[in-house]
């Protein structure tokens, strides 16, 4: 499937744990004031990316822990971002994916699309960016109302399960 991308690291620290693949999708509706990625808002501009050629490059590098999805919304491209992420699940990747939603806000939306991402996404970071709750030492997220949700844990036991990490 084909998605727009304003473009990818293939070895980022900083994008969540261990050594990542990170993926930043072009196009975002939040347009936080503030944003780190600001030139990711537009939806038009980027490059078109194949995800069958992003999975050969993950595959292809074994220090890879996962990958991230970021912006940009990732789930403003739902679809093939979740056949990203299923890719990465089959070659033992974990996956995690950075939203400017709530988690409550993506459960209530009756897109299909955006279900299968959330159910192919191991640690969710959700939330808007809000500049009067930015901290710079806060682990891979810029404000405190961002959450660094477990979604595997949250599946597993029925409850919501929020890591500090």
């Amino acid at each position: 499937m084909k998605l727009q991308i304003a473009g990818v690291v293939g070895e980022s620290i900083v994008d969540g744990p261990g050594i990542r693949f990170a993926v930043f999708v072009q196009g975002c509706p939040h347009h936080c004031p503030g944003c780190h990625n600001p030139q990711t808002h537009p939806f038009e501009g980027g490059q078109e990316a194949d995800t069958e050629e992003l999975l050969a490059r993950i595959g292809g590098d074994p220090i890879l822990k996962g990958i991230t999805l970021s912006g940009g919304e990732p789930f403003c491209q739902a679809a093939p971002l979740a056949e990203l992420a299923r890719g990465a699940h089959a070659l033992g990747k974990d996956v995690v994916t950075f939203t400017g939603y709530t988690y409550e806000q993506l459960l209530a939306m009756e897109d299909p699309a955006v279900q299968s991402l959330l159910a192919e996404t191991d640690l969710l970071i959700d939330g808007p960016f809000l500049e009067e709750e930015k901290n710079l030492e806060l682990r891979f997220r810029g404000s405190e109302n961002q959450r660094l949700i477990d979604l595997g844990e949250t599946r597993r036991t029925g409850r919501l399960v929020i890591r500090e990490d």
